[in-house]
């Protein structure tokens, strides 16, 4: 019975030690969080490969220096997904492949970690990267992994945008319309705003690609 009840404490002292670590965010994975949103919506698109270069770099430091994080994981990921976006060609499919690496092992360390981050960022990579045989692309995985992100975080800004992407590359426009105003009405994020507004401008456009789509689909149809 004592090995039993020693056992458990040991469990419980390693989840109270996780949560605590986890409580807050270290100052580098602060700035690796600034840093992107930066890059990603004030940089020029011609200065926006290079600085994401570097910032990848970074971020490989602090992984490194970080293991245990979890978020410094998920950060790695988005940055060299973000980059591979940017750079785009033959020359991303490295990047994804290893941005993919990154989310899974989050997956693996904390799946509800970042509101459902890492599953929502492994959903979107399966969706926009090609399929076999130049890479992992997977409409049916890239909708379970989105949907479970959704599970972790329903009303959250990015796992509502990537669902509505998603859905709207799929053609289904009536429930990406549904996700991308949800998206729109997700609460405000305190720590990043940069993020959130021009999250919400990416929302904006979509919904305009979306009913153009949907304006486009009538007229073929008023044709037939």
């Amino acid at each position: 019975m004592k090995l039993i009840h020693y056992r458990l404490l040991f469990a419980l002292s390693l989840m109270v030690f996780s949560l605590l670590c986890r409580a807050e965010l270290t100052d580098e994975i602060r700035d690796l969080r600034s840093d992107w949103a930066r890059i990603k919506y004030d940089l020029n698109k011609d200065q926006q490969e290079k600085a994401f270069e570097q910032l990848a770099e970074k971020a490989a430091m602090v992984r490194k220096e970080q293991d245990h994080q979890v978020e410094a994981h998920i950060w790695e990921g988005i940055i060299l997904s973000t980059w591979a976006g940017v750079k785009g060609g033959l020359g991303a499919l490295g990047l994804v492949k290893r941005a993919k690496s990154a989310f899974e092992h989050a997956i693996e360390m904390d799946a509800s970690a970042m509101g459902g981050s890492a599953l929502t960022s492994l959903g979107s990579l399966y969706y926009q990267v090609p399929g076999w045989p130049l890479g992992f692309g997977d409409r049916e995985k890239a909708g379970e992994y989105l949907v479970k992100g959704l599970e972790v975080n329903p009303d959250g800004i990015d796992s509502n945008f990537f669902y509505g992407d998603f859905l709207l590359e799929q053609g289904d426009y009536k429930a990406a319309e549904q996700a991308f105003e949800k998206a729109l009405k997700a609460p405000d994020r305190p720590d990043r705003p940069l993020a959130d507004k021009g999250r919400r401008e990416e929302t904006r456009l979509a919904l305009a690609r979306l009913r153009a789509a949907q304006s486009m689909a009538k007229k073929n149809d008023a044709f037939k």
